[in-house]
């Protein structure tokens, strides 16, 4: 099957790049199933259950990132949790007589 891309007008082109992307994504999770279960299907040749073999023992939760205290109203996507290292944005702010109150999520 031979497609030419060169005659196709932006639209057909965007339209086939994202049904191309929906196939190249449910390909990506059968193989990801696939690759699972053999993993699982080793582990137990071995007695054990993957999830023993990985670390990932029951009553251990994932890490999470804290909720947004503070928002960058430069760039709103920039926001900070009130933890550990500041962002330079805040840092640039501070320095120059802004309190950190005015970037604060209401």
């Amino acid at each position: 099957m031979s497609v030419d891309y060169m005659s196709m007008s932006r639209k057909d082109l965007e339209d086939h790049q994202k049904k191309l992307s929906q196939a190249l994504s449910s390909v990506e999770d059968r193989e990801k199933k696939k690759a699972m279960e053999a993993a699982e299907r080793a582990a137990a040749e071995h007695g054990f259950s993957l999830a023993e073999l990985t670390g990932a023992a029951k009553g251990r939760k994932a890490r999470t990132k804290g909720t947004a205290k503070y928002r960058n109203p430069e760039d709103p996507s920039q926001t900070w949790t009130g933890k550990g290292r500041r962002p330079k944005w805040i840092v640039e702010a501070e320095d120059a007589g802004r309190p950190i109150s005015d970037f604060e999520i209401k």
